[in-house]
């Protein structure tokens, strides 16, 4: 694997960024072949487990029920899921623990009805604390909140954090016209940032952007883009900044945020209005302050991006289970990375944010 690094990931005077290029990853992907003849799948399934899963989804049934009674699609990953389901997956892929909360819409459905939303946020992150007792060392919680109930969230942080011992709140992107750097937002980031909190993120479609091109699901393009603008609203609102102690991290790579990034480095820190409040190095410390996982980015293109816009050291192991398997991002990240590096991103990066987890 030593041989594979230094394939696909050039020698560099830190090692806190890999460089993945197009003509390494032709080389690598033939090398990568043969030590998968010998090791690949065989030494990923005997490892013993160590990988911490920061983006693994859970489906509490009283959540399900209440999608259900409010007339949300059906989803089969998402309403089909089981705890054996998931242990099987984790074993399968060598994952020891995985962070859990529900995906999208979470309770973007309840937005007009706090007491049933309160309800069923405190319903659901009960159940997972109960599946954390099940299976010792197995999950971990990031509490979701009854949102855009700014109130009974407050309630619900207390409670997640102070009773269930919560390792941390798991956000949408937006909550329908409002996205987390919208000072709607305020008395919730005031009370994590006085928690010293982590907060993970996952998209979801926001009232404008609903069946925005026919034919093309809101996963495939608007999800990631979403992603991205809630990182910007965050940074360029100086939310990001007045709450420092927050712990961000954004699921799929941060989405399309590799792809914008010159543009919030460069132009947005150029033009008016934000000439005479931010500056590039006020941008490149928020984004590289940030912690991004590999939910569907395990790919040596995108998790290359990534590798060169932040250090290593901030990008944390995700699945997107039911969605995605936990084995196939293993192989992905193993193609791209060995040895210390890909153990940081696999578990170690993730043990700052849950040091809990040293004795899992």
């Amino acid at each position: 694997m030593r041989e594979l690094r230094r394939t696909l990931v050039p020698s560099c005077n830190c090692s806190s960024h890999a460089a993945v290029t197009r003509r390494n990853l032709l080389a690598g992907g033939a090398a990568a072949l043969g030590v998968g003849a010998l090791v690949g799948r065989h030494a990923l399934a005997q490892a013993k487990p160590h990988r911490i899963d920061v983006h693994h989804h859970i489906s509490p049934p009283n959540w399900v029920a209440a999608m259900k009674n409010a007339g949300v699609p059906h989803n089969s990953p998402r309403d089909d899921w089981s705890v054996q389901k998931s242990l099987d997956d984790m074993d399968k892929g060598g994952t020891a623990t995985a962070i859990v909360s529900p995906t999208t819409p979470q309770l973007n459905f309840l937005a007009k009805d706090k007491d049933a939303a309160a309800r069923v946020a405190r319903e659901s992150n009960e159940y997972t604390k109960k599946l954390m007792a099940d299976h010792p060392g197995r999950f971990g919680l990031f509490a979701m909140l009854p949102l855009p109930h700014v109130n009974e969230s407050l309630k619900e942080i207390a409670y997640a954090f102070d009773t269930l011992n919560a390792d941390g709140i798991g956000l949408m992107t937006n909550y329908g016209d409002k996205w987390l750097g919208y000072a709607y937002f305020a008395p919730i980031w005031e009370e994590l940032n006085r928690r010293k909190a982590t907060v993970y993120t996952h998209p979801t479609t926001a009232n404008c952007c609903l069946n925005l091109v026919q034919g093309i699901p809101e996963s495939a393009i608007e999800w990631g883009t979403d992603t991205a603008r809630t990182i910007t609203n965050l940074i360029f609102s100086g939310s990001s900044q007045r709450y420092k102690d927050i712990n961000w991290i954004f699921s799929h790579g941060g989405g399309a945020i590799t792809a914008v990034a010159e543009r919030l480095q460069i132009q947005m820190v150029s033009t008016m209005p934000h000439k005479e409040k931010f500056t590039r190095a006020i941008v490149d410390g928020e984004l590289t302050r940030f912690y991004y996982d590999t939910a569907q980015v395990s790919n040596a293109v995108t998790i290359g991006a990534l590798a060169k816009l932040v250090p290593l050291s901030q990008i944390v192991f995700g699945t997107d289970y039911p969605y995605r398997t936990t084995l196939e991002h293993a192989k992905g990240l193993a193609a791209a990375f060995s040895g210390n590096d890909l153990h940081a991103i696999e578990r170690d990066n993730a043990l700052r944010l849950i040091p809990r987890l040293k004795q899992a």
